[in-house]
C-alpha cells in the first residue's frame, strides 16, 4: 500500500472495520505522518456463462440484477428483498465452478422468484420459458397453486 500523499510504500493501519463484504482501514503514513482509508472488497471469480447455443459470456451481475428487476416490478418487494436474493444467487453460481449454463442460472432465478413472488415467478417464466400461449401460464399457475 503507498501513500497517496508521499509515495512512501511503509504503512501502519490504525482502525479497521468489516462489514458486508468490504473491509474499511484506515492507514496512517509513517513517512509524512497523514492518514488516509482504504475499502478492501474480494473480487469475485471470472465465472462464464453456456448460452443456449454453446457460447459462452462473461458473468454480468447487471444483467442477472436486471432481469430480476424487470420480473419484480410494481410488486410489494423492497429493494433489500431484491439484493439478498441476487446476493444469494452469485453465492451460489461462485460455488458451482467457472463455468455455469444460463438454464441453472435461471432455474436458480426461478426458485428464488417463487419464494419471494409469485407473480415476479410468473413472469420472468414466460420470458425464460419463452411462453407461446395462454396455456403456457395455465400451466405454470397450476403448479404453483399444487
Amino acid at each position: 500500500m503507498f501513500c497517496p500523499y508521499c509515495k512512501n510504500s511503509e504503512t501502519k493501519v490504525t482502525d479497521k472495520r468489516d462489514s458486508e463484504g468490504e473491509t474499511r482501514r484506515r492507514r496512517e503514513c509513517l513517512k509524512c505522518g497523514k492518514r488516509f482509508t482504504t475499502y478492501e472488497k474480494i473480487e469475485p471469480p471470472d465465472i462464464k456463462v453456456i448460452k443456449k447455443d454453446g457460447s459462452r459470456q462473461l458473468f454480468s451481475r447487471e444483467k442477472l440484477k436486471s432481469g430480476i428487476i424487470k420480473a419484480l416490478e410494481k410488486r410489494p418487494v423492497s429493494t433489500e428483498q431484491a439484493d439478498k436474493l441476487l446476493a444469494d444467487i452469485e453465492l451460489k453460481l461462485e460455488t458451482k465452478g467457472k463455468e455455469v449454463s444460463s438454464k441453472e442460472i435461471g432455474e436458480l432465478v426461478m426458485k428464488g422468484l417463487k419464494k419471494l413472488d409469485k407473480v415476479a415467478y410468473i413472469r420472468f417464466a414466460s420470458v425464460y420459458r419463452d411462453f407461446q400461449d395462454i396455456d403456457d401460464f395455465r400451466n405454470v399457475v397450476k403448479e404453483i397453486k399444487e
